[in-house]
């Protein structure tokens, strides 16, 4: 056994996993009851504004971001993307791919989101009616200044799509407060579920608009939207009963932390005890720290002629941790995730096994996805 150090899947707690042990009917009241419960907590949690709801979307949370794109964005509309990593460029390869008119402003992998190049093309394109960008972009482990971007969205009046995959629940977000009109996350997150769907939170009157847009069947976001809203909680097609049920035991525990103020000061203090103890390693982070989420941090590579990160990674399994490989385009680096399960002292753990000689033992690499 070990721990996930990732942005998700992440390591979830015994009491979630056993969860699991019970098969559910999609048909049966008391599982669509749980259903109706988390959509009604996910809302309570994104806003205390009145006029929200959300859906929850079977799949990856690749899916769930196709699902809001490819449903959102009506024959007559045009999506700026905002971009500076993989899953940025990735909302630009949906919206390639399901043939949306679209531009992007891409900052590169490190660099920041420029908020006068996004109202320089808010001002000179009125064709752009939505404008998507991605809150904690992993690919970096950047927080994007979700605050100074909805500022000049709402300054155009144009509806905002923010990937939060991997901070809501783990970062305090108020979608009203920033005029947020469709927020995405997943199970498998700061929530601390386990993969199997995604999940919307929206303006209600923006999501009645939608009826007849999807670009395609089992993703319709609006189609599946309104049979929940219809049907009490009921799927369109079969749902992950086991994973919903998991994630709804999931939520009653970040209740049972203090909510996501408490969760949020449980990753800030992992993801300090990491970047304080790695820097008295040796180790450099990518990022300057005004940067960075407590979510996931990027290392550059020691400048020592015999680590290979093949075995610093085996190495580090055998010993009960799962990091993540780089995935920056021109820096060789990993990653180590701080969300999850976890606590302070196994991030201590973790930096006593690195500090460990046998991780400076040379082997030839090996190329890892």
């Amino acid at each position: 056994m070990y721990k996930l150090l990732t942005p998700g899947p992440i390591t979830t707690t015994q009491s979630v996993k056993s969860t699991m042990l019970q098969d559910w009917s999609t048909w049966d009241c008391d599982y669509n009851d749980i259903v109706q419960a988390i959509r009604r907590e996910l809302v309570r949690l994104a806003t205390p504004a009145p006029g929200y709801t959300s859906v929850l979307m079977q799949g990856s949370g690749t899916a769930a971001v196709e699902s809001v794109i490819g449903t959102t964005l009506g024959a007559n509309d045009k999506l700026l993307i905002l971009a500076n990593g993989a899953y940025g460029e990735r909302i630009e390869e949906i919206a390639r791919y399901l043939r949306i008119p679209h531009s992007t402003l891409n900052f590169s992998e490190l660099g920041a989101i420029d908020t006068t190049r996004v109202n320089e093309a808010l001002s000179d394109d009125s064709e752009i009616s939505h404008v998507a960008m991605v809150h904690c972009e992993t690919t970096t482990g950047r927080l994007n200044d979700l605050h100074a971007v909805s500022t000049i969205v709402e300054k155009h009046q144009r509806l905002f799509i923010v990937d939060a995959m991997s901070s809501f629940g783990g970062i305090p977000i108020d979608m009203g407060a920033l005029g947020i009109d469709f927020l995405i996350s997943s199970a498998n997150k700061c929530i601390q579920g386990v993969p199997g769907f995604g999940f919307i939170c929206a303006k209600t009157t923006e999501m009645e608009k939608l009826e007849g847009r999807a670009r395609s069947l089992s993703l319709d976001m609006y189609q599946q939207w309104r049979t929940m809203e219809e049907h009490g909680g009921k799927w369109r097609f079969t749902s992950p009963t086991h994973v919903v049920r998991a994630f709804h035991r999931a939520l009653e525990e970040l209740g049972e932390e203090g909510g996501i103020g408490a969760r949020h000061r449980r990753y800030l203090e992992n993801h300090r005890v990491l970047v304080e103890g790695m820097r008295n390693l040796g180790f450099k982070t990518l990022l300057e720290d005004r940067y960075h989420s407590p979510i996931i941090t990027t290392f550059l590579y020691p400048e020592h002629p015999a680590f290979s990160f093949s075995r610093f990674y085996d190495l580090l399994k055998k010993n009960g941790f799962v990091i993540y490989p780089g995935k920056v385009t021109d820096a060789d680096c990993f990653r180590i995730g701080t969300i999850g399960d976890l606590n302070k002292q196994d991030v201590e753990t973790l930096l006593k096994r690195i500090g460990d000689n046998m991780y400076w033992t040379a082997e030839p690499d090996r190329q890892r996805a």
